[in-house]
């Protein structure tokens, strides 16, 4: 539980971040059937040829493309959250292990800066009281950009004096 939400603070911003994967868990199963399939038929095939061998690397070819589909969603599991309440911005990264780290930040001192290094993915950072965290890693250029400007818009919504207090 995040601390800033047990004390009721008005929340002005929340993303959560998670990996895009395009594939079901329906689908990938569905994938990994109809690649099953083909390598029994192409293994048999190849059997009744008389080239044993390929069995063992249809075999290997298989458990390898499992365990790789198996780390690709593994990896789906991992989350960021950002939050902005009143007294704190809270970024919490849970790992695809489920491993979660917290981070917290000042948001009066809180800015966000986009670097787009030429032919390379930029790197989104959140930077308050000489602290540096790096967030968005798994987003694209695109939502770097957009994320980057809905935290700068939040923030100054937060910053902004609150109506009649003029």
């Amino acid at each position: 539980m995040d601390p800033s939400a047990a004390t009721g603070e008005r929340l002005f911003f929340e993303a959560e971040l998670r990996p895009h994967r395009s594939l079901s868990r329906k689908a990938l199963l569905g994938v990994l059937a109809a690649m099953a399939a083909g390598s029994l038929y192409i293994t048999t095939f190849m059997a009744l040829l008389g080239a044993w061998p390929v069995i063992g690397f249809n075999g290997v070819d298989i458990a390898l493309a499992v365990l790789l589909f198996w780390l690709n969603a593994r990896a789906a599991r991992a989350r960021e959250t950002i939050r902005l309440y009143e007294h704190a911005l809270d970024v919490i990264r849970t790992s695809p292990g489920g491993r979660v780290e917290m981070f917290h930040l000042a948001p009066g001192w809180a800015r966000v800066e986009l670097h787009e290094p030429p032919g390379r993915v930029p790197v989104l950072w959140l930077r308050a009281e000489g602290k540096n965290l790096e967030i968005g890693r798994q987003l694209g250029a695109a939502q770097k950009r957009d994320l980057a400007a809905a935290i700068n818009r939040a923030l100054a919504r937060w910053r902004a004096p609150p109506p009649g207090s003029a």
